[in-house]
């Protein structure tokens, strides 16, 4: 296998969706405003990724030094744990990746002042602390938290503000679609996973709910995301386009019927990249409608 090959299956390029669909949320939503900032939201979009994938090698890194990624992992491989990569390369890749954020950041910060910094901050700290240090929040049931909160709500928000010099109720609201279509992509991981987290001490929502409780939160977060949808044209200052993210649902479909089959394991890789393409398919209709 190649370096190059090596370095992409660290980085995880299939979940750099969740960088995307929120850059591309908050910049119809900022359309919709009548402003148009191509650049903003360019770098918004290369500050997302690079944080995306440092995020990604830094769960890499955390999981193999908890030992969380045994030879029993039923996920896509990790470098760290297969010896790919060694900690100290993986490291430096964290190091790159938030640097790489950090130039984009900084024409972001000159456009949107030190809130741009803050968020930033908060996001790279997350990233490292959402399965190391001392706390780690992954670990303790709070992942659905962290991803609702950074790619969901601040992505979207953060997206428009740089745009846009000011945040509103209706860039919130929009996020909260995003935010719970990014979510189901980590529940369906965790329900996968919940045996060898278990054994692990990686107790995630999933952990403590258990399968049958777990199966139930993807459905209300599926669901959720399309009432979420609808809201923003009946209760919302967006037009009826919105329910173009309608389109999606059968792409649902495939993921919440394997986690309602009960299936388990191995198999729910194909689920977990299904939840991902509904994200994206999701979220680029739903940019789409709320453009209009």
């Amino acid at each position: 296998m190649s370096r190059f090959a090596v370095w992409m299956m660290a980085i995880r390029p299939p979940t750099l969706t969740a960088a995307v669909v929120p850059v591309a949320v908050g910049t119809a939503v900022a359309l919709h405003h009548g402003v148009r900032a191509p650049l903003a939201a360019l770098a918004a979009l290369l500050g997302a990724l690079a944080l995306q994938a440092g995020a990604n090698l830094a769960n890499d890194l955390s999981d193999f030094r908890r030992g969380a990624d045994t030879d029993d992992r039923l996920g896509p491989v990790r470098v760290t744990q297969r010896g790919l990569l060694t900690e100290r390369q993986v490291t430096t890749g964290v190091v790159v990746c938030f640097a790489l954020a950090t130039v984009a950041g900084l024409y972001l910060t000159y456009l949107g002042g030190w809130p741009i910094v803050a968020i930033g901050l908060a996001s790279m700290l997350a990233a490292v602390t959402y399965t190391g240090g001392p706390w780690p929040f992954g670990y303790r049931g709070l992942g659905e938290v962290f991803v609702f909160i950074f790619f969901g709500v601040v992505a979207v928000a953060g997206t428009y503000y740089v745009q846009t010099g000011t945040v509103t109720g209706d860039v919130f609201a929009a996020s909260v679609p995003v935010a719970l279509t990014v979510t189901a992509i980590l529940v369906v991981n965790n329900v996968r996973d919940i045996d060898t987290d278990r054994v692990a001490g990686k107790y995630t929502l999933a952990v403590y709910l258990g399968r049958s409780l777990a199966r139930t939160e993807l459905v209300v977060t599926v669901v959720g995301a399309y009432v979420a949808a609808a809201a923003l044209w009946f209760l919302g200052d967006f037009s009826i386009w919105v329910l173009l993210s309608w389109l999606s649902v059968p792409a649902a479909v495939l993921p919440v019927a394997a986690v309602l089959r009960r299936t388990e394991g191995p198999p729910l890789n194909a689920a977990l990249r299904a939840m991902a393409r509904l994200h994206l398919i999701f979220g680029l209709l739903l940019a789409i409608g709320l453009s209009s």
